[in-house]
């Protein structure tokens, strides 16, 4: 059994026999689209109301026509892409989802083409609020980014141009003020970084966006940097503390754990096997100690570093300190 138009796809057809024939029967239209005429009459009545596309019916000339539409000079078009009503819904649900990453990022960019996206979908196919309703991301440990900056690093980031950017920096507390050409945006665990090639450091460096105080962009063309070295540099390490592995982290999980760690991706090129025990041993490749431990740390007494020492040294530390901090204090 065939599905139905959507109202979408019928408008859109009714479109395009005009502009093919002069004169259409409405008969004609009736087997194409497959609708009663009060339905057919509701069509019209859209395309007219709504689209502004000036149909007229001649019983002199025995049907339906447009005279804008054979004009060849665009007036009586619909404007804009015309899409079925399936891919509507999964436009606006792409557009709602990036909004709800990083609330004010986009909205401003995107509500026009929203408008018109609910527009063609009929106000009785959806509710704009339906998706954030149903659909929910919610956010944990999430830095908002100022939209006006994340447009301008978004922007010299496709246009290949350089930025100059006043940058602070929450470790060493202190603010610099460099040149950058910028290479890819990455969002990880809820934020935005920057991976650049630095002029200031002569390397690549990741910059988190909402660190940046001010962005500037530059006439200077950026350089570009080779896909392939950017994710040997800032990609084959662990997490954002990212560069050429260094060491080889050898974490022995529980049994009542392992089920739900086996699952996780820690890194690309991690491996792991499970023990007769039932205990998971997971190896990650990593460059700085700093992240790792702190996802070790998650997992408290459920996990032990088995290699290297310096690592195995650095969480038993925390985890001393830790528990020091909820000792009673002495009498």
């Amino acid at each position: 059994m065939a599905v139905p138009m959507s109202q979408t796809e019928r408008v859109l057809r009714i479109q395009q026999m005009l502009q093919a024939r002069k004169v259409i029967p409405r008969e004609e239209f009736l087997g194409e689209l497959e609708v009663s005429p009060a339905t057919f009459k509701r069509d019209l009545e859209f395309l007219r109301s709504r689209f502004q596309v000036d149909i007229e019916w001649s019983r002199e000339r025995g049907g339906y026509y447009c005279e804008d539409l054979r004009s060849g000079d665009g007036r009586g078009n619909i404007p804009g892409p015309m899409y079925s009503a399936s891919e509507i819904h999964a436009l606006l649900l792409m557009q709602d989802l990036l909004i709800q990453l990083q609330p004010g990022l986009l909205e401003m960019d995107l509500a026009p083409l929203r408008q018109r996206l609910q527009l063609l979908l009929g106000a009785k196919h959806f509710e704009p609020d339906q998706i954030r309703r149903r659909i929910r991301i919610l956010h944990m440990a999430c830095r908002p980014v100022d939209a006006k900056c994340f447009q301008l690093v978004s922007m010299a980031t496709l246009s290949r141009r350089r930025l100059e950017l006043r940058h602070w920096s929450s470790f060493r507390n202190e603010e610099t003020v460099r040149e950058v050409s910028p290479q890819r945006l990455v969002y990880y665990r809820a934020n935005w970084y920057l991976d650049s090639w630095c002029h200031l450091r002569n390397d690549l460096r990741s910059f988190a966006l909402d660190m940046i105080r001010d962005a500037k962009i530059s006439d200077t063309p950026a350089d570009d940097i080779p896909d392939e070295a950017l994710d040997a540099n800032l990609g084959s390490g662990y997490g954002i503390f990212t560069g050429a592995p260094q060491n080889t982290a050898v974490l022995r999980f529980e049994p009542h754990i392992a089920r739900w760690v086996s699952r996780e991706i820690w890194h690309s090129k991690q491996t792991q096997h499970i023990e007769p025990t039932g205990h998971l041993v997971l190896s990650v490749p990593y460059s700085a100690d700093y992240e790792i431990t702190m996802d070790i740390l998650r997992y408290g007494a459920n996990v032990e570093v088995l290699a290297p020492d310096r690592l195995r040294h650095n969480v038993e530390e925390q985890l001393r300190a830790a528990a020091n901090r909820y000792q009673a204090p002495c009498a």
